[in-house]
């Protein structure tokens, strides 16, 4: 747990500077107060609510978030970084079906004392999910979208644009038959990105065949199923729905003996730490994690507020790295399959 001396000692001030910050002191410019507080957000810092401050609750499932380098983390941080300053308490809450099924969303929040929260890293068959149609306590779903209810809002990054940057890229280097790999299709994310892998195709006046994506819970299954069928098809490129799974097939690739991107290009999605390092560097869309953090926040306040936010979507990325290139002069179908794929 950080210390006040901590936080003195990172920003080269006094500790009276930071306890005044932190106590709202009117001798404390309103530059230095913020600096102070998220500087103690970024060493683990936890203050008291003021008085009559909010307490929200972050809960996360299905999610890396305990360090830097997980995909919750910025986040998270993001989300303190606007909610302790506004004189909010932030509870971190790991999530499981367990804690649904023992008693509901709004009696949870009652319970605890809070105010609104934001889900990170739910799926579409959770307990709560069903709640949330008519759920009386703010609630901001990240990747997650419930119609018809003004307590409810969906956050995210714009994935058909995502998608779309992706698609037109890969257009633009000379590709004329992408393929799709995705998780499992039990989620609502994966499922806006599958529809919105074909009607990218479609807007680039490319073959949208079905055939062209295969899905499934399992990354071995992709790997030995899907993506076998997909280059017998004369595929050139893959799009994949997370990193995670880039990343898997960049390496079944190079052990097989397919050159990427020589012969297949490979573009993720999400842009997790790990794409700047792998060989070679992936390229991926990104989601800008700090501002989807921040993004939260203000959609929660706002429905705390009583303005109903439905949606609210940042705009997606194209990090393009060495992963992807112009599309070989012939696909791997017309020039031979690597042994065991063929």
């Amino acid at each position: 747990m950080a210390t006040m001396d901590d936080i003195a000692k990172r920003l080269g001030i006094s500790k009276g500077t930071v306890s005044k910050a932190l106590s709202g002191a009117t001798d404390v410019s309103e530059s230095m107060r913020r600096q102070v507080l998220e500087t103690a957000v970024e060493l683990g810092y936890s203050r008291p609510v003021r008085q009559g401050g909010r307490r929200l609750c972050i809960f996360i499932e299905n999610m890396a978030y305990q360090a830097p380098e997980d995909f919750g983390w910025d986040i998270i941080m993001g989300f303190r970084k606007m909610a302790e300053p506004a004189g909010a308490g932030v509870d971190i809450v790991p999530l499981t079906p367990q804690i649904q099924k023992q008693i509901p969303y709004d009696q949870y929040m009652l319970s605890g004392g809070y105010s609104g929260a934001l889900f990170l890293g739910m799926t579409l068959s959770d307990p709560w999910m069903r709640e949330f149609r008519s759920c009386k306590t703010p609630a901001v779903l990240y990747d997650n979208h419930v119609r018809a209810n003004p307590y409810t809002a969906y956050l995210g990054i714009d994935n058909e644009e995502g998608m779309e940057l992706a698609v037109t890229r890969l257009r633009e280097l000379g590709h004329r038959k992408i393929g799709y790999l995705s998780g499992a299709l039990g989620s609502f994310i994966h499922q806006v990105r599958y529809r919105s892998f074909f009607r990218s195709l479609r807007q680039c006046g490319l073959s949208d065949d079905p055939g062209l994506a295969g899905n499934s819970y399992y990354s071995s299954e992709c790997l030995e199923r899907h993506l076998p069928r997909l280059l017998k098809q004369g595929v050139t490129a893959i799009i994949c729905s997370h990193d995670l799974l880039a990343h898997a097939v960049l390496i079944h690739c190079m052990e097989i003996g397919i050159r990427v991107p020589e012969q297949l290009s490979i573009i993720g999605f999400d842009d997790i730490p790990l794409c700047s390092y792998t060989a070679p560097p992936l390229a991926s869309i990104r989601q800008n994690r700090p501002q989807l953090g921040r993004s939260a926040y203000y959609a929660l306040a706002s429905l705390m507020d009583g303005i109903p936010i439905s949606t609210l979507l940042l705009h997606a990325e194209l990090v393009e790295r060495a992963s992807i290139g112009p599309a070989p002069d012939a696909p791997l179908s017309e020039t031979g399959l690597p042994a065991g794929l063929a």
